[in-house]
């Protein structure tokens, strides 16, 4: 496995130039990977800039890096947005969580009529530290280039104002077509995944008065943890996006 490591303050570099890689992230490489001078890495900014350096020296929670190889890589196109229903256990940090491996580009906490979780007062801020801690380890263990943005939660009525301009496909058993047959026209897609007592009909009317298509996912149900990684991975292979 390659050592692959975020260093968000970083904002350019070229070859030859000198990096430290410091805080938790120098040193988890110092001593937990036992990362030794002479020893390659890969380092990224989570915003497209992606570093191959070797370690030249290291101390206990700081590597100098030398530059050998700079590369600036683009966003796949069209964006998807994951917009996540909160859900009970860890149902929903399994789904951005797989969904971050497979290329999502932005993720939504969805505060659903029958999410049986609940973020408020507190425990909104800690949720979406609890996540963008998720997706960025996720990102690390990936070896993606861009680390997905995750926005405060929003309500049901809500969302049509923050997806303005997406294309919004809707996960649900009485969709009116299959994923598979949705042909996006916008330069983002946004899939709603609901919680696990499902979506009501108030905010299937809602979601279609702002132009969402409600979609299938086939004959069986899926979990509110597996419907949007398997439908980021359909519409990865459909667009061309994997």
């Amino acid at each position: 496995m390659a050592h692959f490591y975020i260093l968000e303050s970083l904002e350019s570099a070229s070859v030859g130039s000198e990096v430290v890689l410091d805080g938790s992230e120098g040193k988890h490489a110092a001593t937990v990977s036992r990362v030794r001078p002479g020893e390659k890495l890969t380092v990224g900014n989570g915003r497209g800039l992606v570093l191959t350096v070797e370690a030249e020296t290291v101390s206990k929670d700081c590597v100098q890096l030398r530059v050998l190889h700079v590369e600036h890589k683009e966003r796949l196109q069209p964006e998807i947005i994951l917009v996540q229903a909160l859900a009970k256990t860890d149902r929903d940090e399994r789904a951005i969580e797989a969904a971050t491996e497979l290329g999502v580009d932005t993720v939504i906490p969805w505060s659903a009529s029958r999410s049986i979780s609940k973020w408020d007062g507190p425990k909104i801020e800690k949720g979406i530290a609890r996540w963008s801690a998720i997706v960025r380890e996720a990102s690390k263990q990936s070896i993606r280039a861009f680390i997905p943005q995750v926005h405060p939660p929003v309500t049901s009525n809500e969302l049509a104002q923050v997806l303005s301009g997406a294309d919004i496909v809707v996960l649900d058993p009485t969709g009116d077509v299959p994923l598979s047959y949705f042909n996006p026209t916008s330069h983002q897609i946004a899939i709603i995944v609901g919680p696990e007592g499902g979506i009501t009909e108030t905010e299937l009317d809602t979601f279609r008065n702002a132009g969402a298509t409600i979609v299938t996912m086939g004959n069986n149900i899926l979990r509110t943890s597996t419907a949007g990684p398997a439908a980021l991975a359909i519409m990865n292979a459909k667009l061309g996006r994997c």
